[in-house]
């Protein structure tokens, strides 16, 4: 408690101090050269705040960027794999029903073939 009455006091004084200072014309100067020194900083930090801020936009955009390219290539490749697919399963679904059609035809000539010993 007591860090904080003297720490209050000290704001006081400070203001007083100022006050006082801030009436005689070379303590005006010399607050308001103060005063435009703390103004070129903070105009300095805040215009490398928008400088970084900047940088990090353009790499945000960037990133987003690449993030869609790579998503537009996956969706290629997914979408040539699916087209392969369907090409192998329409190629073996020719083929399952190529060697059906030859062993039907094979074994109705084998039944000729048997009905016409049987005949005989």
């Amino acid at each position: 408690m007591k860090n904080v009455l003297w720490f209050v006091v000290g704001l006081a004084g400070g203001f007083v101090a100022a006050h006082l200072v801030n009436k005689d014309p070379r303590g005006h100067e010399l607050l308001a050269e103060v005063d435009a020194r703390i103004s070129e900083f903070t105009d300095r930090i805040a215009d490398a705040y928008r400088e970084q801020e900047a940088q990090i936009a353009g790499l945000v955009e960037s990133a987003k960027q690449a993030a869609g390219d790579v998503a537009g290539r996956a969706a290629d490749a997914v979408s040539d794999a699916a087209s392969r697919a369907s090409d192998v399963a329409g190629d073996v679904a020719s083929a399952v029903s190529d060697a059906a059609s030859d062993a039907a035809d094979t074994v109705a000539d084998t039944a000729r073939g048997a009905a016409a010993k049987l005949s005989d």
